[in-house]
């Protein structure tokens, strides 16, 4: 075969390469290589996880069959589709018949196509007529969301280009390690080191990120806010601000500095254990940037994974705008997508709150405009829905839904609180769940259908920069495994939506481009035949006579007023701090090997091989006061639940935080412990901190 074009399978980097049909092996199998190309994401690399995606194609655990039982306590047994949709379509009807339309709940993923992404939405809304459909990149990209919305009237990831970072000055990068989440990404860092710029790292632990770093800040966990506000009280102080783009962009600052100037260097490094010197030393990096060849701030799942993320990513964009940085060439803030379509799974109406194009679904305009592409009645659009974590804890609940149909998500592993999750799940009266593997979550279902992966598709995606790429299908999917668009376009039918939903991406594509027109995530002006031509467009790009918007925030920003607006906010701390019975700090994340709840990583026998179990990273001074040797099996535990890994001393990290990735299930799922508690704008869990106790597994 000759040679495909395509993405990666995994984060929102989106590294292009393309996929070959290997030759023929003496039995007769094949295989398909993965070569990278040079993307501006990407400049020609890829990390371990993009090198191995191809062997998930052929992966011994895919499931190619639909699979039934009658009741939990029974094992499953293989059926065909028509009856595994049948059994679906009647417990849909039951349940709606019984207990209303919203009854039955969607839950989607931020991996999922946008094609899928928008089809999901509807599919809620106008065949099941339900508000209650969420998604995981509520556990992702809420806060940063919420906060660039109110900001600036708009939400990307990045205003601009991925490029740009390389030919800036200097970059503060507050909660990420894309040295091990997306490896590539850090050519562009390392593009600004090279030319004498500055790269500041924030992190409790120090990572491989901050290693590359000219200067890392480590702070307490559950702190950034307060960092924040200090690193704007030094910027003040020290005379950085930029009065005149104050002046003339924004609006809000004399609220915004009666919070900051309590916040003076010495209360600082009292709340977040920063020195007051390395305040100083953070701001005169990204100072000495702006005044060369511009400044970056950059924020990612560590300062926004926390009851308060919103509010810190706020703080960012405050000192952004103080420095006068959003809309300058090569300046800006920008926050890091994590998952592979987490820009466009929330641009699209899998979210509970949103339409297609980025539309609130409480506007009635938004509700017009859609239910007319819709061909429905805009009375008859549910309104918003609970967030994610709200819609899971009330499954199988007085007056909750009773149903739930999941796509692209592992509940199980990859939520707060999980074992409470597992028994709500346990609850539902029907759990159908759509996955190439049989995950944590697909073992506790009704229904389990086999579906399509990433290299068996075509559809697009959006990456962390709002460019619109192409998903290429390189290979026909095993037999008996059909792609979600299948699957929700059958369910329509059978449940008397004739003709209303199509299973080819491209005609979903084309719809969608009508229902975004004249949002703020516009995509009229994309097709597929121009990103194969322009190798991506950005959006917003309302008309195909025009470009797509590689960068925003030139000419002012699409508020009221044209102006951002900085918003006051303070620190507060963390819902659940240490104690005497839970002395220690718990903070979570990935690791290079892994990628979310390890359904697909966890199946690749090299990257398996690499790293098969968690690990605890530990202080050797905190692991001699809990007699915890390296090596060694210990249970972290909280007030909700406990899980095991394996020792590993560092001095990497602070003396009061131990970490662990969440890749793993079972008693190996560190998301049993973490804390569910809510963000109040964003609905986001506070995944990054929370109280824990260490106790040997002897």
């Amino acid at each position: 075969m000759a040679p495909v074009r395509t993405h990666c399978a995994y984060c929102a980097l989106q590294c292009a390469m393309t996929l070959t049909r290997a030759a023929a092996t003496p039995n007769g199998s094949t295989s398909l290589q993965v070569s990278p190309l040079d993307f501006p994401t990407n400049r020609g690399g890829l990390c371990q996880k993009g090198w191995t995606a191809a062997d998930l194609l052929d992966s011994p655990h895919r499931l190619t069959t639909p699979l039934v039982r009658n009741s939990r306590a029974e094992p499953f047994e293989p059926v065909s589709w028509d009856t595994a949709l049948d059994v679906v379509v009647r417990g849909i009807r039951s349940i709606q018949s019984q207990h209303g339309d919203d009854a039955v709940a969607v839950f989607g993923g931020g991996g999922l196509t946008n094609e899928k992404a928008y089809q999901l939405g509807k599919f809620a809304r106008t065949v099941l007529r339900t508000k209650n459909i969420d998604y995981n990149g509520r556990y992702c990209m809420s806060s940063a969301a919420a906060a660039s919305n109110r900001a600036f009237g708009i939400d990307r990831g990045l205003p601009f280009p991925l490029p740009d970072l390389a030919q800036t000055g200097a970059v503060l990068v507050m909660g990420g390690n894309m040295a091990e989440t997306m490896p590539p990404f850090m050519q562009h860092l390392a593009a600004v080191r090279a030319r004498g710029g500055d790269v500041v790292v924030v992190d409790p632990r120090r990572t491989s990120t901050a290693e590359q770093a000219t200067l890392h800040l480590q702070p307490r966990p559950g702190t950034d806010l307060a960092l924040a506000l200090g690193l704007l009280h030094v910027a003040f102080s020290d005379g950085h601000l930029d009065r005149p783009y104050l002046a003339e962009r924004t609006r809000g600052f004399d609220e915004v500095w009666r919070i900051a100037a309590q916040w003076w260097p010495g209360r600082v490094e009292r709340e977040t254990g920063v020195p007051v010197a390395d305040l100083q030393a953070a701001i005169r990096a990204i100072a000495r940037g702006r005044s060369g060849r511009g400044a970056v701030i950059l924020t990612a799942r560590g300062v926004e994974q926390h009851s308060k993320g919103t509010d810190t990513v706020t703080a960012l964009i405050n000192l952004s705008l103080a420095l006068g940085l959003p809309g300058r060439r090569h300046s800006g803030f920008g926050c890091v997508t994590g998952q592979g379509n987490g820009q466009g799974g929330r641009e699209h109406g899998q979210k509970a709150d949103q339409l297609p194009g980025y539309r609130r679904i409480d506007d009635p305009a938004a509700r017009e405009h859609v239910a007319a592409v819709w061909g429905v009645d805009p009375a008859d659009l549910p309104g918003p829905g609970p967030s994610a974590y709200e819609l899971l804890d009330s499954l199988g609940t007085a007056g909750g839904p009773r149903a739930l149909l999941v796509h692209g998500s592992n509940l199980v592993v990859s939520s707060p609180r999980g074992g409470r999750v597992s028994e709500r799940l346990a609850n539902l009266d029907l759990l159908v769940v759509c996955d190439p593997f049989l995950s944590e979550t697909a073992a506790q279902a009704d229904v389990v259908l086999p579906v399509t992966q990433w290299a068996e598709e075509d559809g697009t995606m959006t990456n962390l920069e709002g460019r619109v790429i192409r998903r290429r299908r390189a290979t026909d999917p095993p037999e008996g495994v059909r792609s979600e668009l299948d699957v929700l376009t059958d369910v329509a039918e059978r449940l008397g939506h004739h003709g209303r939903f199509s299973a080819e991406p491209q005609m979903v594509f084309d719809e969608l481009r009508r229902a975004s027109a004249g949002g703020v995530a516009d995509y009229a002006g994309i097709t597929w035949e121009r990103i194969d031509r322009e190798g991506g467009v950005f959006w917003p790009c309302p008309s195909e006579d025009v470009p797509g918007t590689a960068r925003l925030f030139a000419d002012g920003f699409p508020t009221p007023d044209g102006r951002a607006a900085m918003v006051a906010v303070d620190h507060r701390p963390v819902v659940e701090d240490v104690d005497p019975e839970y002395p220690v700090y718990l903070t979570t994340g990935r690791n290079l090997q892994h990628y979310q709840s390890g359904t697909q990583t966890g199946r690749v026998p090299a990257l398996a091989a690499a790293l098969g179990e968690p690990y605890v990273e530990i202080h050797p001074d905190l692991a001699a006061r809990h007699d915890l040797d390296d090596g060694v099996r210990v249970r972290v535990v909280s007030r909700r639940g406990a899980a095991v890994g394996r020792v590993r001393l560092v001095t990497s990290i602070r003396w009061d935080t131990v970490f662990m990735p969440f890749h793993w299930g079972g008693e190996q799922a560190v998301n049993q412990v973490t804390n569910p508690a809510l963000d109040p704008v964003s609905r986001m869990p506070e995944f990054k901190v929370c109280a824990v106790r260490l106790e040997p597994v002897r």
